[in-house]
């Protein structure tokens, strides 16, 4: 077990904890678990990639690590009413879409390999950061103004150019 790896495995245990504590409305144990587990996602990959520890299990759990961490982070902040529930079901709908659509290409015998686009990582980097904004706002008592509105908008419209970028992929592939 690569210290990468470990790192990544750390995350994925953070995530119910941090889920617990947004349950339990304790906003500002949630936030710091929260940057605990950011941080330690830049650490493990700057590790990983600088002293050449990658493995192919880090390439396989590190993505799995990230998404248990956003979508349960916006399956519980939707239940809790900290964002509209409406934004939580797209974030979580374009993932169950993606992953869809993979078996489907698959089942078929057209098996498809997912490559980041850049839509893609600047939405991941918008879910990311609205995500820690709602929950500091929470923990630190800030209003939340147009600012959070500004920020659902941008993940919302990033979520879908997103989904939509993927399903144009997927349907260029499947044409092949």
């Amino acid at each position: 077990m690569s210290l990468p790896n470990f790192i990544t495995l750390g995350r994925i245990v953070l995530v119910p904890l941090i889920i617990a504590m947004i349950v339990a409305r304790n906003w500002s144990g949630a936030c710091l678990l929260f940057l605990i587990a950011g941080v330690s996602d830049a650490v493990d990959g700057f590790l990983a990639k600088r002293f050449n520890m990658a493995t192919e299990l880090g390439a396989f759990i590190d993505p799995l690590a990230d998404k248990a961490l956003l979508v349960s982070l916006y399956v519980t902040l939707g239940i809790v009413d900290a964002i509209p529930p409406w934004l939580a079901i797209l974030v979580v709908s374009r993932d169950v879409f993606i992953m869809g659509a993979v078996i489907v290409a698959w089942l078929l015998g057209k098996p498809i390999e997912i490559k980041p686009l850049w839509v893609s990582k600047f939405n991941t980097g918008a879910q990311i950061a609205f995500a820690a904004a709602v929950l500091a706002a929470r923990a630190l008592d800030w209003p939340q103004g147009r600012a959070f509105e500004a920020g659902i908008f941008i993940v919302a419209a990033l979520t879908l150019a997103s989904g939509a970028a993927y399903f144009a992929v997927w349907t260029r592939h499947m044409a092949e």
